[in-house]
């Protein structure tokens, strides 16, 4: 899963929101800097990481990207599954509830600023000013997401072929969204529940 999903898989919950969208930023032990409330946010993303990476429809997923990006595959389905989500009515009524939730998560961050990793601060007014969590809806906002991916990536120089790949196969990867995202929603409900005492 994406930025937008693990936002949205923080249930309206500041500090459960802070952890999961650190969690990337944060390697073993350095997660005992953060408040209680922070490390739970950090143990629901990696929980939600690894419940998506088991997932039947995650496996069949990747089969539609491993010949573009190999062992990169993942990554591409994470950014995929936020498009999905993003474009999901179930889950956003509409462009503006989804423009709404994007603010408000922004706004949550910039608030508590102060409590993320240094990275993910610079990395804060980029996401809000081009509105990541919004144009995750968009082919454009994919694109740039695939363009990210790609770059982070040590052995990956093009996304091109990913790209073509996401659009050749939508309907198929649509569905994999399908029966994904009701099992990981309500995966991700019990494990916040119990971080926090719920």
């Amino acid at each position: 899963m994406n930025y937008l999903a693990h936002a949205y898989l923080s249930f309206n919950h500041t500090e459960i929101l802070l952890g999961n969208m650190a969690s990337d930023f944060i390697k073993g032990k350095k997660k005992f800097d953060y408040a209680t409330g922070i490390q739970n946010g950090i143990a629901l993303h990696r929980a939600i990481d690894t419940f998506t990476d088991s997932h039947k429809a995650t496996a069949a997923a990747k089969q539609y990207f491993k010949e573009a990006v190999g062992t990169y595959a993942g990554a591409f389905v994470d950014v995929v599954y936020d498009h999905f989500l993003a474009t999901d009515t179930n889950q956003f009524a509409n462009e503006a509830a989804l423009q709404q939730f994007a603010t408000q998560t922004y706004q949550q961050l910039q608030n508590n600023s102060n409590q993320l990793p240094q990275r993910l601060q610079t990395m804060l007014p980029y996401m809000q000013s081009q509105n990541w969590l919004y144009n995750y809806r968009t082919l454009w906002g994919i694109q740039k997401s695939f363009e990210g991916v790609t770059r982070r990536a040590a052995y990956l120089n093009d996304f091109t072929k990913a790209f073509q790949s996401f659009q050749y196969n939508y309907d198929v990867l649509k569905n994999c969204y399908a029966a994904f995202f009701p099992d990981v929603k309500n995966y991700a409900w019990q494990q916040f529940q119990l971080l926090t005492n719920q």
